[in-house]
């Protein structure tokens, strides 16, 4: 397998557009600085929050040169694009554009209209879409809320393993901590285990995650920064009442519709990436100022953004 030093707080960023709904690919390299200086490590692209099943297979592309440019020369940022999809033909495609332009991973989902009927089945389509980059880190993307598909990963580990050489690890977007704790530990913890819900990192990172994948990255990387140095630091209660700030947070961002809610949040840290295309229902007008005084009550913004 390809060995990766994939880690630490990884944004799963939004893709910019402009008020039309087209993509607005000019302010991606300011959103790779504010990443940057917040001491986030990458971006996992055109995934959930990227908006990627709703971006043509041209305009994920775009997405994806726009990134390769701003990071050109940067070794120390990563950026992994979702490929996965329900044609497998065009995951291909993607993950040898990835490829050809320099991006560091590819991740990939489960097809999701016609399912996969076993693990076997779900391992065959990794190995298909792995096998045309042999020499590029692979990553599955666990989001079964979304795809459907709740096969075990402790179980996928076991049915790649020593047959899909570049299988890197796993973007684990769900709440089963006994799984993803069979998977940190198969194979003498040979695989990158990247936890992908925000509200619990802390409970990932007690079970040997080696960092987290996910949206509030994108404007709190400062406040779950912190707690990772206080879980280092064997300070756990510190530890928790950041996480809990965390969990707040995420409570009240959810309270106003979720993923549009986090796009819109990007304003409030100066940076405009727009609104979701459809069928995601946007934040009006009001719901925004209602949110940001909400907010605002929260009493976190020294610590968290």
């Amino acid at each position: 397998m390809i060995q990766t030093n994939i880690g630490g707080l990884i944004a799963a960023p939004f893709t910019p557009m402009h008020p039309n709904g087209s993509l607005h690919l000019e302010i991606i390299s300011d959103y790779y600085r504010l990443l940057q200086t917040k001491g986030v490590k990458g971006v996992f692209i055109c995934g959930t929050n990227g908006e990627g099943v709703s971006l043509t297979l041209e305009e994920k592309k775009a997405v994806a040169e726009t990134w390769a440019r701003c990071i050109a020369g940067d070794i120390s940022f990563t950026v992994m694009q979702m490929v996965g999809g329900n044609s497998i033909e065009e995951c291909k495609q993607l993950a040898l554009h990835a490829q050809s332009i320099g991006l560091n991973a590819i991740s990939f989902i489960s097809p999701f209209y016609f399912k996969p009927a076993t693990i076997k089945m779900l391992a065959a389509c990794c190995a298909e879409v792995a096998a045309v980059v042999p020499d590029m880190p692979f990553f599955y993307y666990h989001i079964p809320q979304f795809t459907g598909v709740y096969f075990s990963m402790y179980e996928l580990l076991q049915n790649v393993h020593g047959v899909v050489p570049n299988f890197s690890g796993i973007k684990y977007s769900h709440d089963d901590i006994t799984d993803f704790a069979s998977c940190v530990s198969f194979a003498n913890s040979q695989y990158t285990m990247l936890w992908g819900r925000d509200q619990s990192l802390l409970t990932a990172l007690q079970h040997g995650a080696k960092g987290g994948v996910g949206s509030t990255y994108n404007y709190a990387a400062p406040l779950y920064l912190k707690m990772m140095k206080a879980f280092y630091a064997d300070q756990l209660e510190k530890a928790k009442l950041y996480q809990q700030h965390s969990i707040d947070l995420i409570h009240l961002i959810d309270a106003y519709g979720g993923i549009a809610t986090g796009k819109a949040f990007m304003r409030i840290i100066g940076l405009d990436c727009g609104e979701f295309r459809l069928p995601v229902q946007n934040m009006s007008a009001s719901e925004f100022l209602d949110f940001k005084q909400s907010l605002e009550k929260l009493n976190i913004s020294d610590i968290a953004f």
